[in-house]
């Protein structure tokens, strides 16, 4: 897994694109590959549009959601200190990264997209913590101690997922920027953070907003 590995696979999609080691807004401890934001400073073909909507680099990017949920175990690294994580949805890992950072004992970087975890290695490598990567949240054997996940929610088909999360780990903590009315009765929204996806996409104000749940069991 090398950086011109990753690059190559974005150039499938965008042919001039670059990903840069970029500093995260409000999460200076972390650094990630992300889409050089020049590369979004100008006017997409059609082709590249096309191309764009069906195989969205979404690993190239620090979604808000990722960002916000990071920042929190950060700021509670008693959350996930010792403990067997993994990390639903991974895409760049920024969350995965995270909880490696905050002591956790393994971290699972789970996404099946083979790009997102090459994203995840490469991103790992970059901030001097190690991750285990898996392609299926089925396959993954042995006791979960807490999973996390970031902007799953807004397919409908991921709702699925939230009975599995319960009945596989003691503890689940989601974070999602477009559900923030989770109507769930095994879940509880424990607060509201704040998280901007990198590069800027100018999204609305209201996407920044994000919402973070817990289970009740």
């Amino acid at each position: 897994m090398t950086l011109a590995a990753l690059n190559d696979e974005l150039h499938q999609v965008l042919s001039d694109a670059q990903l840069v080691a970029t500093r995260l807004p409000g999460l200076p401890e972390l650094e990630l590959w992300l889409l050089d934001p020049a590369n979004l400073n100008r006017a997409f073909s059609s082709e590249e549009t096309q191309q764009l909507l069906d195989q969205p680099p979404y690993w190239s990017f620090c979604w808000g959601s990722g960002l916000a949920l990071a920042r929190w175990v950060l700021e509670h690294p008693q959350q996930v200190r010792d403990k067997r994580v993994l990390d639903f949805g991974s895409g760049s890992g920024i969350v995965a990264i995270a909880c490696a950072k905050a002591g956790a004992q393994q971290t699972i970087a789970c996404d099946i997209d083979p790009q997102a975890q090459m994203a995840s290695a490469l991103n790992a490598q970059l901030n001097g913590v190690s991750l285990t990567l898996a392609a299926d949240y089925f396959a993954v054997t042995g006791d979960i101690d807490l999973i996390v996940a970031a902007d799953v929610l807004y397919d409908s088909d991921n709702c699925v997922f939230l009975e599995h999360f319960r009945q596989r780990a003691p503890r689940v903590i989601l974070a999602d920027s477009r559900v923030r009315d989770l109507q769930h009765p095994c879940y509880t929204r424990l607060n509201t953070l704040q998280g901007q996806t990198w590069p800027d996409l100018g999204e609305p104000l209201a996407f920044r907003e994000v919402a973070l749940y817990g289970n009740n069991d």
